[in-house]
């Protein structure tokens, strides 16, 4: 699916030759009102990084062929679809930095039912595009939530869509909502399961963790019982395990503003540990503000992993908790009343020390954000310290992102490029 913008989110990225960066493209829909002869196509000026460039020096890519505008004038069978993206490449050595961009485009079509003289017409845009560095590096495993598309999924992006741009930004894993993205859940089709698989080998993706929750206070008349509780969780344990997944977050129910886990949370566990176990399942709880690491939450899963001595239960790490300022711009479903802020947005501010101390029961983590600007700089989170720390302790996990801002349709997308920009810019 394409957006209504021109100038596409996805594609925008360095190119190599010859063992070294050769130039930049990025991806344009056609903006007229329907699909043309490839050589109506007059060109497009281009301005990015300070510098224009004249409306024939870029080469295109339509239908997986690289033209020049002379050799796309020249064409008598080529067209450019109005639901087909044309790639445009600029020769540039060194290519562009990471980053947010400024790009101006103008593209010229020629009509060929109107005058000569009026026939060129142009067509302008202006967007802020985000250039992913492409570098090898070691360290964590990217993945994103598809949680980030929140508003987007399903109204004006696919799952293919996303799978596409999180493949597009050099990222490995994928991260779902079991209840938010598996249609049907807990018993999908055979085709989506199909289509599921096609689509993961496709963009060359790995599936990470599985949310699941224990919902304790479904009930109005009374909260689950240690049964139902253990039945809902191996249940999403053996879907996850079908649908390929490593790992699987249980949100149980909580009794406080500090996430007190429901007590069944615990018996619950211990009954499907035997199937985490078999099927190569962790089971992972989330360390979630306001909770900090330090807390009796967090070191009773600590208690637990020692007690058990599973290797099938371990912590999920959200990085909210090392939030250092509070999130004021609006948040899905939360209203601020008496001028006070729910405790999960307040800065806890976790020290990394902290984090330093229980690396070794850590499986995975979601890379909580909630709004990084223009120069790559998150406002909330403290990435160079958290990455410096997971380098440190030569963390391999996957390191999920997970975007929690605004919801204006595809500041999801833009935010989660903006993110691995950042992150990949910290890496070796």
């Amino acid at each position: 699916m394409l957006q209504r913008s021109i100038i596409q989110g996805r594609g925008f990225k360095n190119t190599h030759a010859n063992g070294s960066v050769s130039g930049f493209q990025f991806q344009v829909r056609n903006p007229n009102y329907r699909g043309v002869a490839a050589c109506l196509i007059d060109g497009i000026e281009i301005s990015i990084a300070g510098v224009d460039y004249p409306f024939d020096a870029a080469l295109w890519t339509i239908e997986g062929i690289t033209y020049t505008l002379d050799e796309l004038r020249q064409t008598t069978d080529v067209r450019w679809s109005l639901d087909e993206v044309a790639t445009i490449t600029i020769t540039k050595p060194g290519g562009l930095p990471a980053g947010v961009h400024e790009l101006s485009v103008c593209i010229f079509i020629r009509r060929s039912y109107i005058p000569a003289q009026f026939s060129r017409s142009p067509f302008r845009e202006k967007a802020k595009v985000v250039l992913v560095s492409d570098g090898a590096f070691d360290g964590p495993k990217l993945a994103v939530s598809t949680y980030s598309y929140s508003g987007d999924m399903y109204t004006i992006m696919t799952l293919e869509d996303v799978m596409a741009d999180i493949a597009d930004i050099g990222a490995t894993g994928i991260e779902i909502l079991g209840e938010g993205n598996v249609p049907h859940y807990p018993n999908p089709s055979s085709a989506w399961r199909d289509e599921w698989f096609r689509l993961l080998a496709k963009y060359k993706l790995t599936p990470t963790n599985f949310g699941a929750w224990v919902d304790t206070a479904m009930w109005l008349s009374r909260d689950l019982t240690i049964e139902e509780g253990t039945a809902q969780l191996r249940k999403d344990i053996t879907l996850a395990s079908e649908l390929g997944f490593t790992s699987v977050r249980p949100k149980f129910g909580v009794t406080s503003l500090q996430l007190d886990p429901h007590p069944i949370w615990k018996d619950s566990v211990l009954g499907s540990l035997d199937l985490a176990e078999k099927l190569g399942i962790v089971i992972c709880p989330e360390i979630h503000s306001p909770t900090p690491i330090k807390h009796k939450v967090t070191q009773e899963y600590i208690r637990f992993i020692e007690d058990t001595k599973s290797d099938k239960f371990k912590l999920l790490i959200d990085t909210g908790i090392f939030q250092t300022a509070p999130v004021d711009d609006g948040h899905e479903g939360i209203e601020i009343k008496n001028g006070k802020r729910p405790p999960f947005l307040e800065p806890l501010n976790v020290p990394m020390a902290d984090l330093k101390e229980i690396m070794q029961h850590v499986y995975f983590i979601q890379a909580k954000f909630f709004e990084i600007d223009d120069n790559l700089h998150d406002l909330h989170v403290p990435w160079a310290p958290i990455m410096q720390t997971l380098k440190q302790a030569n963390w391999q996990g996957w390191l999920s992102s997970e975007y929690e801002g605004r919801r204006e349709p595809y500041r999801g997308k833009d935010q989660v490029r903006r993110q691995h920009a950042l992150i990949r810019n910290l890496l070796p």
